[in-house]
């Protein structure tokens, strides 16, 4: 999946909201806490499992029944949190949100920003209860997901914050990590905000190891991440193509397991030298490459 890019008058509408919440709590510094973003938007949140999921029953029985699809179908929410293994939701007729308590910690803190931003953004509520054929459009679905995120970037990041730190020194996978501790957020976050931030062609994969995967069924690239540059100017990059370069140079365990310099096509047939670093948590490659040069075009003398 690859990141996908707002129009400007939504990024500015989505991020004027989540401007005012920050003023609302003083402008803090990182971490944000979210016990108190949600005490100042009136959010409740409770957890479930997906071997109990008592929880989410009960939230489904209370709804507001509003669309024609949960009228016909009370459990439908129950069906496609299983289904889809959903790891949080938002229910907007009881204002709160739902996290799996399954899911390890750092993640749940991503996934409940990502819904505290669905919250925020009013149109999305609207989307929720409206016309069931245009709420399930995979093309819509995917668009509200897109801003939600965006939302939760900026609320977890502190808008701009994150960009000005990362931006104040070299553009490395160390300072990716460093800033997550700061802002009490992942590194796989913490990488999407750094590739979205810079103006210069960057990418960043969230992958399977490359030598050693451990789920050969699933794709082994989960995202490919792109700067507005690289976008711009390398829109024919192939995820496939750097994650099977990774495997030359990365063959350690975890932690970072390798790096070296990858080249890419642009456009225009160009080749272009990428600085790339790769990082093994434990259960994702998290790859970061960042534009060196053009490279050189070495012509053989007559």
């Amino acid at each position: 999946m690859r990141n996908i890019f707002l129009d400007e008058r939504t990024a500015r509408d989505i991020d004027r909201v989540v401007a005012k919440v920050l003023r609302d709590l003083e402008n803090p510094e990182p971490p944000i806490r979210l016990e108190l973003v949600r005490e100042v938007l009136s959010l409740d949140r409770a957890y479930y499992s997906s071997t109990d999921t008592g929880v989410l029953e009960e939230t489904v029985h209370r709804l507001l029944m509003a669309g024609k699809q949960l009228i016909k179908r009370p459990t439908l929410l129950l069906d496609v949190v299983r289904k889809r293994k959903l790891s949080a939701l938002w229910a907007p007729d009881r204002r709160r949100i739902l996290l799996d308590a399954e899911v390890p910690e750092p993640k749940q803190r991503w996934n409940e920003g990502h819904e505290i931003g669905h919250s925020l953004i009013p149109w999305h509520e609207q989307m929720l209860h409206g016309d069931k054929d245009r709420t399930l459009r995979f093309t819509c679905e995917e668009r509200l997901e897109a801003e939600a995120n965006f939302a939760a970037g900026r609320l977890l990041f502190l808008r701009d914050a994150f960009a000005a730190r990362f931006l104040d020194g070299p553009i490395t996978f160390d300072r990716v990590k460093d800033l997550c501790g700061e802002f009490g957020n992942t590194m796989t976050s913490g990488l999407w905000r750094a590739v979205e931030s810079v103006d210069i062609p960057a990418f960043g994969l969230v992958s399977q190891h490359p030598r050693r995967p451990s789920h050969p069924e699933s794709p082994m690239v989960r995202y490919f991440l792109r700067s507005r540059a690289f976008e711009k100017q390398f829109a024919a990059a192939d995820e496939a193509q750097i994650f099977s370069a990774l495997g030359r140079f990365c063959f350690k365990n975890r932690g970072p397991i390798g790096s070296d310099e990858v080249a890419l096509r642009d456009g225009g047939g160009v080749r272009h030298v990428f600085f790339v670093e790769t990082f093994f948590n434990g259960h994702d490659a998290l790859t970061l490459g960042v534009h060196r040069r053009v490279q050189a075009l070495v012509v053989a003398a007559p």
